[in-house]
């Protein structure tokens, strides 16, 4: 062989080592992306105001567990309007008189947030709840709200059309110049934005009854491409007026006693409620790295439309088994992987038959003998939360996942003999059944959610990594300093009151971890006073 063959023999080997070396990098990049883009999201903390006058996530566990029924009637705020008539034809009145209604919508507290009484007002309830509840839902997450300002934080709220101004649109005398950005949707989640000093993106959903689902997967696709390093999740709806009792009154759509009957043979419609949802979202990596409690994982999440249906507001089966298909796919999971569904499930005689069609044509064929899908919806305990059913449907089964037990579904004596449950796959939880963790076995459950406009998602949840506990350092010395704070003595009072009922009630409270907490994770406001203390 020659020395140019020689020679051109080298340089052949040299490009072929290079163009092995940038394609094993080109490898690891797509590898790497690809994992990013499919990475569990951790659901890091959760807050919520429901019917019943739940405040806590406990609270609402509470309800749940006891089969307790959080509907009851007509709000206050709409004495005096004569909504009610027996009589379903009666034109301007609504035959239904019960629903689910959140308590003490008025008690915003406007300068907690450092807003004045004329602007706290004009904005609609819905913004003043879902702030109270994101600020909430940070601090439960250990984050004080004072620490992420300037950060990509990033906020996805689930809303519907504001009735509030309603109130005050029509007297033009009552434009102050807070009732535009007081009642405008965007400003739901800009709000808490503008509030909190947030720099990720800010968008307001709505996609009707889907809206806070919608919310919670753009805000897991936000994470995982890098949008944001942190998000707010949820979704809210208050009924100012009794527009909606009204109007489906006309349609002869709502349940005469204002519950839900999910899957039920006695399923007659719907019944309306409110409700407030938020969840604190990080990339699991993230979540695992920095220390974070972790509730539950999202999994896989999807959205897609009905299209051309047999009307506007008419649900679409095969829509709906293709968004849990793509949910399914999505995070890489087989039917028979999941255990259980928190369906949609309102109550109506046209809707539920559809979803659970859909649901059976996913998770019927093949199903194991014996391990059904267990069907349940938390409307049966606390009505149709609207914007905000599809993450109190989450808030549900992270707190199933945490308690190990699937509560039962309310108003379901006798199944809907509309539904073919022998060869669906799925089965009605009428009674509480326990869901233990297995070591051979990943709990995971599906959360649905349908819009009136069309657009379906489906929600996989699944429960958190097993993670070894950590060694507690013994604090020396017993005694330590617990710090209270509030933006005045009247609060700082409310505020230790509080503290000090929590911490008669917990059970194996340590006063050292109670004291980290209050001194690193909570806010620090103008006064302030301090417990010394070695026990409860």
């Amino acid at each position: 062989m020659s020395a140019s063959e020689v020679e051109k023999l080298e340089k052949l080997e040299a490009y072929l080592r290079r163009t092995a070396n940038a394609l094993v990098e080109t490898e690891k990049e797509l590898t790497a992306e690809r994992a990013s883009r499919t990475e569990p999201i951790a659901i890091v903390s959760m807050a919520c105001r429901l019917p019943g006058g739940i405040d806590t996530p406990e609270a609402f566990w509470e309800l749940l567990a006891s089969g307790g029924d959080a509907v009851g009637g007509l709000p206050s705020r709409w004495d005096g309007l004569g909504v009610y008539d027996p009589d379903p034809e009666a034109v301007g009145k609504s035959y239904a008189r019960e629903g689910g209604f959140i308590d003490d919508v008025e008690g915003f507290d406007a300068s907690f947030f450092g807003i004045s009484p004329r602007e706290a007002l004009s904005m609609d309830p819905q913004q003043r709840l879902v702030l109270e509840a994101s600020w909430e839902a940070l601090e439960r997450a250990g984050i004080r709200p004072d620490s992420v300002g300037g950060s990509r934080t990033g906020v996805y709220l689930g809303t519907m059309s504001s009735d509030y101004g309603n109130q005050q649109g029509h007297d033009l005398d009552a434009l102050d110049g807070y009732v535009s950005t007081g009642n405008a949707s965007s400003v739901v989640s800009g709000r808490i934005a503008y509030s909190l000093g947030l720099q990720g993106p800010a968008i307001t959903v709505d996609t009707a009854c889907s809206s806070s689902l919608v919310s919670v997967h753009l805000a897991v696709q936000a994470l995982r491409q890098g949008e944001c390093e942190l998000a707010l999740a949820g979704g809210v709806t208050v009924m100012s007026t009794p527009a909606l009792f009204v109007e489906f009154s006309r349609l002869k759509g709502m349940a005469a006693d204002g519950r839900c009957k999910s899957f039920s043979a006695a399923a007659d419609g719907a019944g309306w409620a409110e409700g407030v949802g938020v969840l604190v979202l990080k990339r699991l990596s993230a979540a695992e790295r920095d220390g974070d409690r972790v509730l539950a994982v999202l999994r896989g999440s999807a959205v897609n439309q009905d299209g051309r249906s047999q009307g506007l507001t008419a649900p679409n089966g095969p829509s709906q088994q293709r968004v849990i298909q793509d949910a399914l796919e999505a995070a890489r999971l087989t039917p028979g992987d999941i255990d259980a569904v928190e369906a949609h499930g309102t109550g109506t005689s046209l809707g539920d038959p559809i979803e659970a069609g859909a649901l059976g044509e996913v998770f019927g064929p093949g199903r194991e003998a014996g391990r059904p899908v267990w069907l349940g919806s938390s409307k049966s305990n606390i009505g149709h939360a609207q914007a905000a059913a599809g993450v109190i449907g989450v808030m549900k089964m992270v707190l199933a996942l945490q308690n190990e037990t699937l509560p039962r579904t309310l108003h379901a004596q006798e199944p809907s003999p509309l539904i073919d449950w022998g060869t669906s796959g799925l089965q009605l939880l009428q009674d509480a059944r326990p869901w233990e963790r297995d070591e051979n076995r990943v709990r995971r459950a599906g959360v649905s959610s349908f819009g009136l406009s069309g657009t379906n998602a489906h929600v996989i949840v699944e429960e958190p990594p097993v993670v070894e506990a950590a060694e507690v350092a013994e604090v020396s010395g017993g005694a330590v300093p617990v710090v209270v704070s509030g933006r005045d003595e009247a609060a700082l009072r409310e505020q230790a009151g509080r503290w000090a009922s929590w911490i008669s009630r917990g059970e194996g409270v340590r006063v050292a971890d109670v004291a980290v907490t209050a001194a690193r994770h909570r806010s620090h406001f103008e006064s302030r006073a301090s417990v010394v203390a070695s026990d409860a």
